[in-house]
Parts: C-alpha cells; structure tokens; sequence
C-alpha cells in the first residue's frame, strides 16, 4: 500500500512504454540478460532502473557461488544443487515484488543497486 492509503503506488512513468511495475518485474525474467535491458533503455524511471540493476547483482553474485561451489568436489555439487532451488524462489519472490510496485531491497545487493541509481 502507497503512502496516501492506494492500494496501487505511483511509480510514475517508464521510458519502456510499460508499466513501471511490469518493467520492472520482466528486468528480473531472464536474469542477467533483462536485467542490461532494463538498465539500459530505462532512461527515467527510477524504480525500473533499481530492480533492473538488482536483477543484474543478484545473477552475477549467483553465478560466482555457483562457479566457486563447482570447484569443491561432492560437497560443492550438492549446496550448488540447493543453490538453485533457492535461486528459483528468489527469483520468483524478487519478480512478485517488483510487479506489486515495491521498492524490495535484498541485504547489500540492493544497498549496491540503490547507489547505483541514483540521480
């Protein structure tokens, strides 16, 4: 719920021709690759550019656990394993989020995408 008691939040316009929220949401659908998109053609609204930056830090971080967890033989393969499971339910959490019009931070990563767009 908006500050003004509206269910649905004034996100403003997005540059996309979209809405801001399902811009948002779709920065997070293929990973990485949507998130450059996003990042990219977004050019004014704020809450597109953070979730489209978040996606991008959040598959990059994935993919550094998963490249280190391959190089520890058994035990890696396993917790690499649990990784992606956790990584589906993310991903899916993280689209739910954006679509609903929050501002949702994950710990560092969105302190990180937060800096990096800003005006």
């Amino acid at each position: 719920m908006s500050p003004d008691g509206s269910t649905a939040p004034d996100l403003g316009t997005s540059s996309t021709g979209m809405q801001p929220n399902v811009a948002a949401a779709l920065s997070y659908l293929l990973g990485i690759l949507t998130g450059i998109i996003f990042f990219v053609i977004e050019k004014d609204n704020r809450f597109v550019k953070f979730h489209a930056m978040q996606s991008i830090l959040v598959w990059v971080a994935v993919f550094v656990a998963y490249i280190v967890l391959m190089f520890i033989p058994i035990i890696g393969w396993v917790i690499a394993l649990f990784l992606w499971i956790g990584v589906l339910a993310l991903w899916l959490f993280l689209m739910w989020k954006a679509y609903k019009g929050e501002w949702y931070k994950l710990p560092m990563l969105g302190d990180i995408a937060e800096k990096n767009t800003q005006s």
